[in-house]
């Protein structure tokens, strides 16, 4: 028999991961994060930028885990990043770079909260962040394409995460 949200038996968890999205202003993606935020039981969800609202599309993708995820708009990333280092937090920035390590292969602290960065649908993460951060890592892809949708990265990041934490 199938299973309902009612019926399994995870177990409510909040890990000590806080996500910062910058510049991520798709509604469907934003929506999708709330989503998964409150699927991988992170922290909190930050996000940074212009014109970031939450409105019927988002609503309609989140399906109302808006109204739970511990979240707040901040309009600068570097600022929150930068705030977020000074708590103690390892600041992991999402990116395929020259530098960056494969996800599978990086081992995840347990003792110090993450920070954990994604970046704009288009253009990724910026530079000044880039160089901030205390580590980058990519997911190995293995097609002509060189990137993913934004919520499926951070999915597979967040469940690897999760993984190595638990």
């Amino acid at each position: 028999m199938q299973l309902n949200h009612y019926s399994t038996k995870f177990t409510k968890r909040i890990f000590p991961i806080t996500l910062v999205s910058e510049n991520v202003t798709n509604a469907p993606n934003i929506g999708s994060l709330f989503r998964m935020a409150d699927a991988f039981g992170i922290e909190k969800l930050i996000l940074c930028g212009d014109n970031i609202a939450l409105g019927r599309k988002t609503a309609k993708t989140s399906r109302a885990t808006e109204k739970v995820v511990n979240y707040e708009i901040q309009d600068s990333a570097i600022e929150v990043v930068a705030s977020l280092k000074k708590q103690g937090y390892q600041i992991i920035s999402l990116e395929i770079t020259t530098t960056s390590k494969p996800v599978h292969d990086f081992k995840f602290l347990k003792n110090q909260p993450i920070a954990l960065i994604i970046g704009d649908e288009n253009f990724g993460i910026s530079e000044s962040i880039l160089n901030s951060s205390d580590h980058i890592i990519h997911i190995d892809m293995y097609g002509q394409n060189s990137s993913m949708n934004v919520v499926q990265a951070t999915n597979i990041t967040l469940y690897e995460i999760t993984k190595q934490i638990l």
